[in-house]
């Protein structure tokens, strides 16, 4: 990876941690409070809830991508097709690396890690997604 995106990754980091620990201070009111979303009144829990949403939009587009070049996927917002399939079925959530110190280290490395991470089982017996026929 070269220096620019490993420095991005931290400052990255560094920024989500931030914001992780000024939200656990806020009191269980202040997510009911309605502030401006763009023209409209939103609860702050709602626009948490779509900015989540949208972030899971953008990786569902990504997934489509790397599936097309034959990538295997592992966990960012719960299970895969690669990690187990559905999670009633009982699938796994399975992260690339164990932690942020380990991903921030294989990014320093170059990010070149393919075949070291966690081991991926696969879709299982039963489908992996949630439609029919």
């Amino acid at each position: 990876m070269r220096r620019r995106g490993l420095a991005f990754l931290r400052v990255y980091a560094e920024a989500s941690g931030k914001r992780l620990e000024r939200l656990r201070e806020k009191p269980e009111e202040w997510f009911a409070e309605s502030v401006r979303f763009f023209d409209v009144e939103r609860s702050r829990a709602w626009v948490l809830t779509r900015r989540i949403a949208h972030s899971a939009h953008h990786r569902g587009q990504l997934s489509a991508l790397l599936r097309l070049r034959g990538s295997s996927l592992y966990s960012v917002y719960g299970p895969t097709a690669d990690t187990g399939g559905l999670p009633g079925n009982g699938a796994a959530t399975i992260y690339r690396y164990p932690d942020l110190d380990g991903l921030l280290e294989a990014a320093a490395r170059g990010g070149e890690d393919e075949g070291k991470g966690a081991a991926l089982p696969g879709p299982g017996e039963k489908s992996p997604t949630e439609r029919r026929g």
